[in-house]
């Protein structure tokens, strides 16, 4: 479960990092500099915030290795070659579905985009 919400908080906050730092870029010589100023302080909170998901993902490899490590006196070594897939497989499939259900939605936005000029 902690696994699920590390990675999609880190994905989150990736994504809305990214997003600011594109609208930072494309801003014109017109930009305010009230503009600028606020979407510089939203960087550095995402970023801040960026910082210390990564820290609690570290925080969760550790705990996993502990884990390996228990879960090593009890199963066989192909149990546990399984379990380490289990784990490595739920993150990039969690990734997956992210990528997906990010796809999904800017499909129906340009799909109500494209009703809505009809």
């Amino acid at each position: 479960g902690d696994l699920d919400k590390v990675v999609n908080l880190l994905l989150s906050l990736s994504g809305r990092l990214a997003r600011v730092e594109n609208v930072l870029s494309s801003l014109g010589d017109n930009a305010s500099s009230e503009e600028r100023s606020s979407l510089n302080e939203k960087r550095k909170l995402l970023a801040g915030q960026h910082e210390d998901a990564r820290e609690l993902k570290e925080n969760l490899d550790r705990r996993e290795r502990v884990v390996l490590e228990i879960l090593g006196n009890y199963l066989s070594e192909e149990q546990l070659q399984d379990y380490q897939h289990f784990v490595k497989m739920k993150s990039a499939l969690l990734i997956e579905q992210r990528e997906l259900d990010d796809k999904i939605k800017l499909g129906q936005e340009q799909l109500k985009c494209l009703m809505e000029s009809l």
